[in-house]
């Protein structure tokens, strides 16, 4: 996949730091703070085409910060909790949930990036070394989701977003308008013990206003 970015290169303290957004923004994709109870993210194909795209270059990408802004998007009309944005990284990326603010409001006007993603190596990614599987670690900071972790949960979570933009659209639900639960990241995030439940963020697809323009494939 071709993923069109900007490239930011702030510096905090002695450090530079290399951040990527989307673009474009994900216009019709939004993440309920999954701190609440449990996350719910629901999108659009393009949206959940996307979000497979950046965790799979996340996932090759140790040193670098992926950004993706999803509270100024079209305004969720399901799911509970407060909208939030997310941001993936590697712990060699160096990133603090609690310097986020200062690392973000340092981003600047940036310079366009455009990088391919390769889905063989990401499903490799993902089966490779079963025994040196990792779990993200998670935290909700400044309105930001963020997920902390390695390659192989990365890939992981690409894969369910892929799953979720192909078979979004065939769900009965989805040409009524209606969010269609497709999967879930589960498995892929650590356990929090402040928790009684493990913690899950639904995946769901739901095309965009007006519901008129969207046709389930096949028919």
């Amino acid at each position: 996949m071709r993923l069109r970015l900007t490239e930011f290169r702030p510096r905090t303290g002695p450090r530079t730091h290399r951040v990527v957004q989307p673009r474009t923004p994900l216009r019709h994709t939004s993440l309920r703070d999954p701190e609440d109870t449990y996350g719910v993210l629901i999108g659009d194909h393009d949206g959940l085409n996307r979000l497979a795209g950046l965790f799979s270059f996340a996932a090759c990408s140790r040193h670098t910060i992926v950004h993706v802004p999803l509270r100024d998007g079209v305004p969720p009309d399901e799911g509970r909790g407060e909208p939030v944005d997310l941001v993936l990284a590697h712990p060699e990326a160096g990133l603090r949930p609690g310097g986020w603010p200062e690392l973000r409001r340092r981003l600047g006007r940036g310079t366009p990036l455009t990088v391919r993603t390769d889905e063989a190596r990401t499903a490799r990614a993902r089966l490779d070394r079963p025994y040196a599987a990792t779990t993200l670690r998670h935290t909700t900071h400044a309105c930001t989701y963020f997920l902390i972790g390695g390659r192989s949960a990365f890939a992981s979570a690409a894969t369910a977003f892929a799953l979720a933009a192909g078979r979004g659209p065939r769900h009965p639900c989805a040409a009524e308008g209606r969010a269609a639960f497709v999967t879930c990241l589960s498995g892929e995030l650590a356990p929090d013990p402040g928790l009684r439940r493990h913690p899950e963020i639904v995946i769901a697809f739901k095309p965009y206003p007006p519901y008129a323009h969207f046709r389930r494939p096949g028919r």
